[in-house]
């Protein structure tokens, strides 16, 4: 027979194993307001983790929706960029990026440049409340995301080593840069500017970062005739692509549940869990307006269309996931699949090559998401919003461009006509991911 415990004999031993816990930091004594501040470092140091594996794990669904959207032969290649730029990331907001975002910012512009960063050996947050490591790891995974938005739209025709290089320089400057602006109390953080957790700050910087390369690259060669005809390039394979979308889905509540940064209260929590049902509310939202929009524009349906509608959603909830009512959640995250459905031919008239439809999804919603703050947050003013919006984007494309630029005029970016041709898994991988039919096929 099991033996068990009455909920008061639990919480006594809880209590007493949170209170045998103190570490160094906290008050020796077990009174009861040490004993509140170690659970509440608790609880909002597993957030940070539970938040961070969950973004990691968007890895994955960047990796498994870009594999299925780019032709065969180049399948390999894109698995290869987004293991290299998550482990870049890692390596390059360690080493600098962490304190370039968060450290002696003070209301300005940029924070410091110190190299190897080290952990405490206990670690908190400025006011206690957190692990430092745990907030490092958790802010870590939303740089490589950025990355992993520019490696989607530039597939199929980028060489390996370019990309790797504007990697580095994305998730070790770039981006903490311009990070610190908000999150490291910069200069839009004065300013009254709100993103709670990136559509503009995480998705409009990958997304103009990506846009800035797909004009610069230059488009897949045949996607566009002379007369103005748009070749359609199929993807590889939709039920990966829709693995991969359902995995960011998933990875997206950890994006803003935990971008709450504390789980130490019940108001905490419940706060946490009203951006979880608004986070999800929004995706399908984006999904299905997408749906009906398609069906009454071309009396068909598009797969991929409905999975770009779902992170469309997704990304324009993420400015304000709290405040919304659930009605307003399903509104916004509904608005952006549309932007999803109009901004694909859009682009496509523009001649402008965006392989998975990662502009549309993380850079026009995600400015139409940050727009959207004002509808819900009162707190919020639409001259801060668009003040912040111009400052990324501008700081964003310039950045971007100079070494776009600069790659372009000394190693090159592009693979030639042949490589491309045949595949980049044969010409810069050596591995092809379908090596019985690749070959010769779109």
């Amino acid at each position: 027979m099991k033996k068990t415990l009455t909920k008061g004999a639990a919480l006594t031993v809880l209590t007493v194993a949170l209170a045998s816990a103190s570490t160094a930091g906290f008050a020796q004594d077990a009174t009861p307001a040490s004993v509140a501040k170690e659970t509440a470092y608790i609880f909002n140091t597993l957030l940070f983790l539970i938040g961070g594996f969950l973004v990691m794990f968007m890895a994955a669904g960047f990796a498994m929706l870009e594999a299925g959207l780019v032709r065969s032969k180049n399948v390999s290649m894109q698995c290869l960029k987004n293991i290299t730029l998550y482990s870049v990331a890692g390596v390059m907001y360690w080493l600098i990026g962490y304190n370039l975002m968060y450290t002696g910012v003070d209301g300005g512009y940029i924070g410091s440049f110190s190299l190897n960063y080290i952990f405490d050996a206990v670690g908190s947050g400025a006011d206690g409340s957190y692990s430092t490591a745990s907030d490092w790891f958790f802010q870590m995974a939303f740089v490589a995301a950025t990355a992993s938005i520019v490696s989607g739209t530039i597939a199929e025709r980028i060489k390996f080593w370019p990309f790797v290089i504007f990697t580095v320089v994305l998730t070790g400057v770039m981006y903490p840069i311009s990070g610190s602006w908000k999150w490291g109390a910069g200069f839009l953080d004065a300013a009254g500017f709100n993103d709670f957790a990136g559509s503009t700050i995480v998705h409009s910087v990958g997304g103009w970062a990506a846009l800035t390369g797909a004009i610069i690259l230059g488009a897949r060669k045949g996607k566009y005739g002379d007369d103005g005809r748009v070749v359609p390039m199929v993807g590889s394979n939709i039920p990966l692509a829709t693995l991969g979308t359902f995995i960011l889905w998933l990875g997206w509540f950890g994006f803003n549940g935990a971008s709450q940064l504390a789980m130490g209260t019940i108001g905490d929590v419940s706060d946490v869990s009203r951006i979880f049902a608004n986070t999800n509310l929004a995706a399908a939202g984006g999904v299905i307006v997408s749906l009906i929009i398609m069906q009454f524009m071309y009396g068909k349906l598009d797969v991929t269309i409905a999975l770009n509608g779902a992170l469309a959603g997704l990304v324009s909830i993420t400015a304000e996931p709290l405040t919304p009512s659930p009605f307003m959640a399903v509104l916004i995250g509904g608005v952006g699949g549309a932007i999803v459905v109009f901004t694909v031919p859009l682009l496509d008239k523009l001649k402008i090559d965006d392989v998975v439809g990662a502009i549309p999804v993380h850079l026009f919603a995600g400015i139409w998401g940050t727009i959207a703050v004002v509808l819900t947050n009162d707190g919020a003013s639409i001259g801060a919003q668009l003040y912040g919006i111009v400052a990324y984007g501008v700081f964003t494309v310039i950045f971007s461009a100079a070494i776009w630029y600069a790659l372009k005029v000394t190693i090159g970016i592009r693979v030639s006509e042949e490589e491309e041709a045949g595949g980049l898994d044969r010409s810069e991988v050596g591995v092809e991911a379908y090596p019985e039919f690749a070959f010769g096929r779109g």
